[in-house]
């Protein structure tokens, strides 16, 4: 509780700023990418993942067809399948791609703040809310594919699982690296507040996402931190005196 209680008390006025700045650019890469004019000369496959990319979002998975995308590109449909055998041979390149952008994000945040795993954590806080906030946001694109998907053993679905289980990996690193005790579970509870704060984003206000998303993982740390010690002390009030209980171990 010590430690998470002293990051909390830092004066983020100054670093928030800074973390926004490099926030905005690392976290609307995925939607500016999505604008990238062809006249840039990209590769035939690029072009046919940046109009997927812009198209899918703003549309969904299976509203959008692969003669829409043939189209928007200029392109025939035998250079189509060419580079795509099949439209969901797309939409795995679609969200992977998303997923590289966000370890990306998660990669400079944590560089941005070297040795302050709270400060990269807000950054990635500042980032969603950042995004929330950028024109055409329609949540997040793993969860609408896997509402579009509902079977688990969709390969569609097998990338959004491995995304998700890797951006809880992520948080419960910065969390160890905070001494917050079963930090597994407590990732678990920070993905949780994550996807309703990307709901939220695009159904309520998202101008209250960014403080809000880190207002309740700071009550989820601290809540954790203070069952910790209760537990300590619970449980030394039945040893002899003079025989200190060791402390519960931190995950």
């Amino acid at each position: 509780m010590q430690q998470i209680s002293k990051e909390r008390n830092l004066d983020f006025r100054t670093t928030r700023n800074r973390a926004t700045s490099k926030v905005r650019k690392i976290m609307s890469s995925a939607n500016q990418s999505a604008t990238i004019s062809t006249r840039t000369g990209p590769a035939t496959r690029q072009r046919i993942l940046d109009a997927a990319t812009e198209l899918f979002y703003a549309n969904g998975l299976r509203s959008v067809s692969a003669d829409r995308i043939v189209a928007q590109v200029g392109i025939t449909k035998v250079t189509f399948y060419r580079h795509f055998p099949t439209k969901e041979d797309l939409i795995v390149a679609y969200l992977e791609r998303r997923a590289e952008w966000e370890r990306a994000a998660v990669e400079s945040a944590r560089a941005a703040a070297p040795g302050n795993p709270a400060e990269s954590l807000r950054m990635i806080v500042d980032g969603i809310g950042q995004e929330s906030c950028s024109p055409g946001f329609r949540g997040c694109p793993f969860i609408n594919a896997a509402a579009e998907y509902a079977d688990p053993d969709h390969p569609i679905r097998h990338v959004v699982n491995t995304h998700r289980q890797w951006f809880k990996g992520a948080l419960e690193e910065f969390l160890v690296e905070l001494r917050v005790p079963d930090s597994s579970r407590v990732a678990d509870q920070l993905v949780i507040l994550r996807d309703g704060a990307m709901i939220s984003g695009y159904l309520g206000d998202p101008t209250i996402v960014a403080d809000a998303l880190y207002n309740a993982g700071v009550a989820v740390i601290e809540r954790r931190n203070e069952a910790n010690e209760a537990r300590y002390a619970w449980d030394n009030t039945f040893l002899e005196p003079g025989v200190p209980r060791p402390r519960p171990r931190e995950s």
